[in-house]
């Protein structure tokens, strides 16, 4: 039991998350003014994850434990001292120049994240250039990378942000160093396997083009996996990886808490589960079926630790907790599937089932982004099990018989290729429609009937009154149009 809690431990520690981000070439630009307001912000927006400053302490200290998580081994008091005479001597190394080093261990940290040291000499900033700052240390880091046969090359990394800002706080991220681009946009790609842009052409995709009867078990399957991911987040409660050591590739989800990592649980579960629905139901080659889903799980469960946003633990915990519910819930689709298509009390129990599963998830804690992507996940859900319903009782997109089974993929040609992406483009022009039209006849409705101000629609949106039948709603259609009213529209345009 002893080994395992080590275990939990080692994996958890945020210095692993920086050590894997240096080996793929991200590195941190940790400034003295960045660093301040990132332990502020963690402070006020990390979910009631708050770290007060202890008097007595540097800063270095304190920063190096903005965002720990609960039962994170914390340094001990030997280690301090070491990190200090390590530090002094580096500053030792700086007097020659007439300049000292800043004792908030900023310049440090960037030149050491991921417990790798960096070898630190003159500053090769020049003249009247400030020695010692985080910016010429990585600037003289880049000059020492790029020196061939003793020329001095230009730098071969190059400086860029998160590509989105924090949903909760506005914060656009502090700016970092990527030095191989090829992984950078890699593991961008995988990560935005599990975000909403990828969910509303994904889904939809496979429901117009591919296999309608798939389509609607494997968003049942995403549903249950994401709702209790993000449930079992919230009662953890546990926090992002501390930053510094570790660079925020992205602050999009900062807010939210850690374990386990919902990403890593779609990532493992919609795949998987698409590989099980269609094995014997398409005719494909196994292996090759096994190998894109298990590519497909490792991409996205890597690149969240590549983005800082989670610690091995998590994305380990994920992958596992995501298994464990296809194994409870692969077995009974079929009978979840068949009430909701023919049982005649189905649309009142959908709605009030996935109802009552928002509202216990929104008194679960403070306010999260996650609450409204539980509400947002929730709705879609709903709406596709309604329009399935109502497809069946007006035979409508039926589902193939089993004498019409197995499927074979049609032979591409250029007409097959340009009605799919004719369906594609216009499914998503309607949701599009869709969801801009509801939110602007939801949102001034919903506060005008809980007496919600509306001069500052962030904050309105983040009342509980407000945002579930807010984001229940304006989903629950975007779900039902998926299913209903684009095959619809598909028939009458004769793209079916």
């Amino acid at each position: 039991m002893e080994k395992m809690k080590e275990l939990c431990h080692c994996l958890q520690d945020p210095h692993l998350v920086a050590r894997f981000q240096n080996i793929c070439g991200v590195r941190g630009t940790f400034t003295t003014t960045g660093s301040s307001k990132v332990a502020d912000r963690a402070h006020s927006h990390n979910n009631g994850a708050c770290h007060h400053r202890v008097a007595g302490e540097d800063d270095r200290e304190n920063l190096s434990n903005v965002g720990a998580g609960e039962g994170e081994k914390m340094q001990t008091a030997s280690a301090k001292r070491r990190r200090r005479m390590a530090d002094s001597n580096v500053a030792n190394n700086f007097k020659d120049e007439g300049e000292t080093l800043s004792q908030n261990g900023t310049a440090v940290s960037a030149a050491t994240a991921g417990g790798e040291r960096v070898g630190v000499g003159r500053s090769l900033a020049g003249p009247g250039v400030r020695s010692g700052s985080a910016q010429d240390l990585s600037r003289a880091a880049d000059c020492e990378e790029s020196q061939v046969g003793g020329v001095l090359g230009p730098p071969r990394s190059s400086k860029v942000k998160p590509l989105r800002k924090n949903s909760l706080t506005g914060d656009d991220g502090q700016e970092f160093l990527i030095d191989n681009r090829l992984l950078y946009y890699l593991f961008t790609f995988g990560t935005e396997l599990g975000n909403e842009t990828f969910y509303i052409t994904f889904f939809p995709f496979i429901t117009w083009n591919v296999d309608a009867f798939v389509s609607r078990r494997l968003i049942m399957v995403w549903v249950w996996v994401m709702y209790l991911g993000q449930c079992t987040k919230d009662v953890l409660g546990w926090s992002r990886p501390a930053s510094p050591p570790v660079v925020k590739v992205e602050v999009f989800y900062n807010s939210e808490y850690s374990m386990p990592s919902t990403h890593a649980m779609s990532g493992t579960a919609i795949p998987f589960a698409l590989y099980f629905m269609t094995y014997g139901r398409w005719e494909y080659p196994s292996p090759l079926g096994f190998i894109l889903a298990l590519c497909w799980c490792l991409l996205v469960c890597s690149s969240r630790i590549y983005m800082g946003m989670h610690s091995v633990l998590d994305v380990i915990a994920g992958f596992l907790y995501s298994i464990l519910i296809l194994c409870f819930f692969l077995p009974i689709l079929d009978l979840i599937d068949g009430f909701n298509l023919t049982c005649r009390y189905a649309p009142i129990i959908i709605i009030s089932l996935h109802a009552g599963l928002g509202l216990f998830s929104f008194t679960l804690d403070t306010w999260s982004t996650s609450r409204g992507d539980t509400a947002q996940i929730l709705g879609t859900g709903a709406g596709i099990a309604l329009a399935s319903h109502v497809n069946y009782h007006l035979g409508l997109m039926p589902d193939l018989t089993p004498d019409q089974l197995p499927l074979s993929m049609p032979a591409l040609s250029p007409s097959l290729v340009a009605v799919v992406m004719l369906r594609l483009v216009v499914g998503v022009l309607v949701l599009l429609a869709t969801r801009a039209l509801m939110k602007a006849i939801t949102i001034p409705l919903v506060c005008r009937a809980f007496r919600v101000p509306t001069d500052d629609l962030r904050k309105a949106r983040q009342h509980m009154e407000v945002e579930l039948p807010y984001r229940y709603i304006v989903y629950g259609t975007v779900g039902f149009n998926v299913i209903f009213l684009v095959p619809l529209l598909f028939s009458y345009m004769q793209l079916s």
